[in-house]
């Protein structure tokens, strides 16, 4: 039980007050106690109501002096909430008997998605193969994204890529492309680069993405032909799988901005064929329309998507997987 509050001088209230919350052991206790002195009938409320008693001249210095004596008190109060407060958990870890000196359990790590690890790999490869990576605007022109491509309007290509159109005839891009007209535009040959980035169609099921990623190569040189486009796919996709049993095919197949344009397939060993690019000889109208000769720069393109090349590095068989944010799906490629 607490010690009757003093009906003595302001430093008796005080003391007293201490040494009642010195003996409350336990956070009830103390409340109760603290009601004694700072309560609606405490002890320092009783001396602020009897302040109107006092002559005005004396009221202020009186009121003074019990705001003083009501610090004194309310610090004493958090002092000792504090100590029962850490009394509690020493007890609380004592019957637990844990070892405090162990290291925590800190957050577990990030890590790149897979498709961010995907794209790393794909630029260091073809790096490694003397391209340089370009880049360019995901909301494109129509000049950029289809007429400089050989793909004027009511060209029955177009139909081939519904798109999203914003304001001002601009789109969202629908491959990477335009980022080899930019590249062309300021660079004059040779030109060696890879365009990597999202790209926009309306599209989607277990293959096909609205949003996906892409990543396209150009080669112009004098002298760049069929052979060599071979040779880079089939050296990228061993190094990229780190497999010497891939095997690719072409196919003849139409691109607007290709002549003569191929589907490129792949398999691994005795596999299946799986469809993997578009490629072909740039067309002499895309090199026109960036002012280079094709009487004297040839060259060949081709274009992926690295969305899939994840899918089968990975295993996956869905690529929407890759994009709806599950954490337990993505915590497999930390």
């Amino acid at each position: 039980m607490s010690t009757p509050p003093s009906t003595g001088s302001l430093d008796a209230i005080v003391r007293d007050a201490i040494a009642a919350f010195a003996a409350c052991r336990d956070p009830a206790a103390l409340e109760n106690a603290k009601a004694a002195w700072l309560g609606k009938t405490g002890a320092l409320t009783a001396r602020l109501k009897a302040l109107g008693q006092l002559p005005p001249a004396e009221r202020p210095a009186a009121g003074a002096r019990i705001n003083q004596a009501k610090e004194a008190i309310e610090a004493a109060l958090v002092r000792r909430r504090e100590a029962l407060a850490e009394e509690k958990l020493a007890g609380d870890l004592a019957a637990q008997a844990l070892d405090v000196s162990l290291p925590g359990r800190g957050q577990g790590g990030g890590g790149l998605h897979p498709i961010t690890r995907t794209l790393e790999r794909v630029e260091g490869l073809f790096r490694s193969l003397g391209f340089t990576v370009a880049d360019g605007p995901e909301i494109e022109d129509d000049f950029h994204n289809f007429t400089a491509l050989n793909t004027p309007e009511n060209h029955p290509a177009r139909s081939m890529q519904d798109t999203f159109y914003v304001d001002g005839g601009l789109v969202l891009r629908t491959h990477t492309s335009p980022i080899q007209i930019r590249w062309m535009e300021g660079h004059p040959p040779p030109i060696k680069i890879i365009a990597p980035g999202r790209v926009y169609r309306v599209d989607s099921d277990a293959t096909h993405s609205p949003m996906f990623h892409q990543v396209e190569g150009l080669w112009i040189d004098e002298d760049v032909s069929f052979a060599d486009l071979k040779g880079v796919i089939t050296e990228f996709l061993r190094r990229f799988f780190e497999r010497d049993d891939v095997h690719v095919r072409f196919r003849p197949s139409f691109f607007p901005f290709v002549e003569p344009g191929a589907e490129i397939d792949m398999a691994f060993g005795e596999g299946r064929w799986l469809e993997l690019a578009g490629a072909g000889q740039v067309h002499p109208n895309v090199l026109k329309a960036v002012g280079i000769d094709p009487q004297r720069w040839q060259g060949f393109a081709f274009g992926m998507g690295y969305d899939r090349l994840a899918m089968l590095r990975y295993g996956v068989a869905d690529l929407r997987l890759f994009f709806e944010n599950d954490l337990k799906f993505l915590e497999q490629f930390r």
